[in-house]
């Protein structure tokens, strides 16, 4: 484990802790980019050159997840009184988690290389399949890649043939340049290769959109708070906000309403079915729980204009402790249950991804909160939706960076995609996006209100709904085997 790991002085890890830190500031809400590879560019550098990568990644990770993370307190803040001895744990967790995730991989790849530059090379494509493997590990959590500092730049657009995974490998490349090349030839490379994508992704967005659908839509957001939604007295003023905001004047062919919308279940609703449909006069898609037997689902339904249910949609990729427990029944039998769910002792996963349609409107893919951060569930349905619909309930995530950080993946879901995306938030961020990742019309945090707006036309199925992330992920394993390969001595 010494071999791996190295050691290393306090300073030194205090410096790359700050290193993670300042890179994290590419992330939303700050959007200082050029950050990222800049510190990412020392860190590795520096990585390279110690007795061991481990620390010095572990440090950094710890810097980079400990900040652009730090929203996770913000579920144990609702109730303080009961959770809020959580919140330090929490966040100390899954910044250590996040920073194991680049310092295992990091730290191993560094070990086989030999020499600063290879050791460089073998870092920097050790984060490129780290944040790829972030996807899919433990049920997935990719948060926080270093490819999503580009979201508010033209250079996001690549993500239309390489997904997010293509921006992480751009963020890494140029960050390692300057392990592998002289100053000033590293340099005119980065700004020659950030140049090359910043303009032709300016170009892309300089390209027409095909006209928009004749679908009016209508995104309802009613602004309950989270720690008084379930609250009886004010659940009954947050459900008439939602009758109230759906009946106001205009035209709407659908009307969306928010994950878990209402507090009570769908099995109970059939008393206000018909003032539900009566204040939409559209069909009306809305987040609900429902229970089926013994079992609790957070679903997506439509309710036609004549109050009756249509489709249903149940989320499948549930958040881990949050909305279910691993081993859950077992568990609940001793008191533990999932924590963000109101009904049961957590919920039941969905059979997975789906199409879901309602009256006059085209079909449409759900994805319900934490799901819209998963890119692969785009892709491998058989036939394409025409666009995509994300409810969520972002209060859960405070007011400064996680609403903004979710919004940002949802936007990348529709570069990668090129499908409109149409987003309800319970509190905000709500909004229209179209097939370029950019918001046509949005309300913001702690509003209560509508858009109104036409649905946005799809563009042409992108490169990466065909190939995904197949050929990022073979290019950065070539990087990595060219790292690791010794050379003869002659």
């Amino acid at each position: 484990m010494r071999a791996l790991t190295g050691r290393l002085p306090l300073r030194q890890l205090g410096a790359d802790l700050a290193l993670g830190l300042v890179a994290a500031l590419g992330l939303p809400p700050f959007g200082l980019w050029i950050a990222t590879p800049l510190a990412l560019a020392l860190l590795i550098h520096r990585a390279a050159r110690a007795s061991g990568a481990f620390w010095p990644l572990l440090a950094g990770g710890l810097g980079w997840f400990g900040l652009s993370m730090h929203w996770i307190v913000e579920p144990f803040l609702v109730e303080p009184e009961i959770h809020g001895w959580m919140a330090p744990f929490a966040l100390v967790l899954m910044a250590l988690g996040g920073a194991l995730f680049w310092a295992i991989p990091a730290g191993l790849a560094a070990r086989f290389a030999t020499g600063a530059p290879r050791r460089a090379l073998a870092i920097a494509s050790a984060l490129v399949l780290s944040d790829w493997l972030r996807g899919w590990i433990f049920t997935g959590l990719p948060w926080s890649l270093t490819g999503h500092v580009w979201i508010d730049t033209p250079v996001a657009q690549t993500a239309a043939w390489t997904g997010a995974i293509g921006l992480s490998l751009m963020t890494l490349v140029l960050a390692v340049l300057p392990s592998l090349l002289r100053l000033v030839p590293a340099v005119v490379l980065a700004l020659a290769l950030t140049g090359g994508l910043w303009l032709a992704g300016t170009n892309r967005l300089s390209q027409p959109l095909p006209p928009d659908t004749q679908t009016a839509v209508r995104i309802v957001q009613p602004n309950a708070q989270q720690h008084l939604k379930w609250d009886p007295e004010w659940a009954a003023i947050f459900f008439q906000r939602l009758l109230d905001l759906s009946a106001a004047p205009g035209r709407r062919d659908l009307v969306i309403w928010p994950e878990t919308a209402v507090n009570f279940l769908l099995e109970d609703a059939g008393p206000v079915l018909p003032a539900m449909a009566q204040a939409a006069g559209a069909p009306l898609v809305m987040g609900i729980q429902r229970r089926d037997g013994s079992r609790y689902y957070n679903s997506l339904v439509t309710l036609n204009p004549d109050a009756t249910v249509g489709e249903v949609y149940d989320k499948f990729h549930l958040v881990p402790f949050g909305e279910y427990i691993p081993w859950g029944d077992a568990l609940a039998r001793i008191g533990i249950t999932a924590f963000a769910a109101q009904q049961g002792n957590g919920y039941s996963a969905g059979p997975g991804p789906a199409f879901m349609s309602a009256p006059g409107a085209p079909a449409f893919q759900p994805l319900i909160c934490y799901e819209a951060i998963f890119p692969q569930h785009l892709r491998g349905l058989g036939r394409r939706p025409e666009w995509l619909l994300q409810a969520t309930n972002d209060a859960w995530f405070g007011q400064f960076s996680g609403p903004y950080q979710h919004l940002a993946q949802a936007r990348l879901r529709a570069i990668e995609s090129g499908l409109p995306l149409i987003r309800a938030a319970n509190t905000g961020i709500s909004a229209v996006i179209d097939p370029h990742g950019r918001i046509r019309q949005s309300l913001g945090l702690g509003v209560e209100g509508k858009i109104d707006a036409a649905l946005p036309k799809a563009l042409a199925e992108t490169p990466w709904m065909k190939w995904g992330n197949t050929p990022v992920v073979l290019l950065t394993l070539l990087a990595l085997a060219a790292a690791l390969i010794r050379r003869k001595r002659g």
